[in-house]
């Protein structure tokens, strides 16, 4: 008895100290949110948007309704309403700036159809942007969708392309009911015997395999030809499971701002800067119950059922976890098709002793010997230092590694591809080395050298340090081009 009562005594010391800790976070959190900017109306204003019921029961045309009723609603309450310190160059929400996306041909933050000329389309391609993105991010595969005879839906997710504040009330679940809208807008499009594919960059991605997936339980749903992921959110890191934690003292308004992560001017046109805890709480429900079903659905033997995965993936990536990538994705494959390919750190680059031993050693620890059910292929240096790019090429099932040119090199100051990076050339008007002189959308982002003072910028360097564009895109665009019917 003596031993049950100390026993029921140090598990109630255990949950009171748990408890105390809790507490003393939250208090932590709240004290630490109040050192952090004011909230500006992009951060308070938060425009209603179709929920997942009702986009259930919308098609595109009710879905673009929608849209332009939340940018209208944006218009009235946030840029009509600025306060004359937030009238400035920098704020993508002022009119005058030359930064508002209003300005500009096409508004990019929008949802898009891109029609192929000529008659009916060969196939139709569903495209969905990452986290806080837009659909601009998804424009180039798009349009090379387009060049071959197919249709292109850029799908703006829900909670996006308008104000940060969206994103303290949206739900995953609302943004797969808006891709499972743009599958039947696509099948629409091109009919029952056309092909369709489904790409995914980053959140996107995560989306673009649970549609798949969900295919293969539910009849109803529009099944795809074939995925192509891009820095695919599969799992994120461990702090995203207690982000809702963070949160709590939100509820009440003194403690207003503790419901965001990051809270920064907003200079891109078509990127929210400002972060809410909400995002990351949704991406880890999302990663959670994608890597769950697919353990499942591997355990019954019927992963075999999906069409042919093409993933694009950094070894090094700040934002989404790369073993996730090659474990919980790529090692739960079968079947036909399947292929994996790997940008590593550029080894020949001047800082070489300076990149960290997690870094350059992140290749070997992502791939698992040969050999592998699916193909897999690894873009980096033919020698070390000769700054010559190669495939390594390794046949799913096979142990030979075939080594081939790609004919592009690293550029001299860049030691690594970064996550943002991967769908972005380097003549994107925004985020490119060499940006299009045809194109401007008010700043160059991927042409910015950080050299100067320190607390000179209104921002983190490291922010604007990190790779906008990918120097491999090309390779990048023409192994997704192997895979579209042919153009006429």
């Amino acid at each position: 008895m003596r031993i049950i009562r100390s026993a029921s005594w140090l598990l109630w010391r255990i949950v009171l100290g748990i408890g105390a800790f809790a507490i003393a976070l939250v208090a932590f959190r709240a004290w630490d949110s109040e050192r952090g900017p004011p909230l500006q109306p992009w951060h308070l204003v938060v425009p209603e948007e179709l929920r997942a019921e009702a986009l259930d029961a919308a098609d595109w045309p009710d879905y673009l309704a929608a849209e332009e009723a939340t940018f209208a609603a944006v218009r009235a309450r946030v840029t009509e309403a600025l306060e004359p310190e937030a009238r400035i160059p920098a704020n993508r929400y002022f009119r005058e700036s030359p930064l508002f996306p209003g300005r500009f041909p096409r508004d990019w933050n929008r949802s898009f159809a891109l029609e192929p000329e000529g008659a009916d389309p060969l196939g139709a391609v569903v495209l969905l942007h990452g986290l806080t993105d837009a659909p601009y991010s998804m424009r180039h595969i798009a349009e090379h969708y387009r060049r071959r005879g197919w249709v292109a839906l850029g799908l703006r997710l829900p909670a996006h392309g308008t104000v940060p504040a969206a994103l303290t009330d949206v739900t995953w679940e609302d943004w797969l009911a808006a891709a499972r809208l743009a599958l039947r807008e696509a099948r629409r499009r091109v009919g029952p015997g056309r092909p369709i594919h489904l790409v995914g960059y980053s959140n996107g991605g995560a989306l673009a395999m649970k549609g798949a997936l969900d295919a293969l339980e539910d009849p109803r749903l529009t099944r795809v030809d074939r995925l192509v992921l891009i820095s695919p959110m599969i799992g994120v890191t461990a702090f995203a499971r207690f982000a809702g934690l963070a949160a709590l003292p939100a509820s009440l308004p003194r403690f207003a701002r503790s419901a965001w992560l990051d809270i920064v001017p907003e200079f891109n046109p078509f990127k929210y800067n400002s972060f809410p805890v909400n995002g990351a709480r949704q991406s880890y429900r999302l990663t959670t119950a994608l890597q769950q079903q697919m353990q499942r659905l591997a355990a019954e033997g019927r992963l075999a059922l999906l069409p042919p995965v093409l993933t694009f993936q950094s070894v090094v990536d700040f934002t989404v976890s790369t073993r996730s990538v090659a474990e919980a994705l790529y090692g739960s494959l079968t079947g036909m098709g399947h292929e994996l390919v790997l940008f590593d750190v550029n080894r020949s680059a001047a800082i070489g002793p300076l990149v960290t031993p997690a870094a350059a050693g992140a290749l070997d620890r992502l791939l698992p010997p040969s050999p592998r059910p699916w193909r897999s292929v690894v873009i980096g240096e033919a020698g070390p230092g000769d700054g010559v790019v190669v495939e390594r090429v390794t046949e799913a099932g096979g142990r030979e590694e075939r080594v081939t040119p790609i004919g592009l090199r690293w550029p001299r100051e860049v030691y690594s591809l970064s996550h943002v990076a991967l769908p972005f050339p380097a003549g994107d008007a925004l985020y490119g080395f060499d940006p299009d002189p045809a194109e401007d959308f008010g700043v160059r982002l991927g042409t910015i050298a950080l050299r100067g003072e320190r607390g000179v910028l209104a921002v983190s360097p490291a922010v604007l340090a990190r790779l906008t564009f990918n120097p491999f895109f090309p390779y990048l665009l023409a192994r997704i081009g192997e895979g579209i019917v042919p153009a006429r």
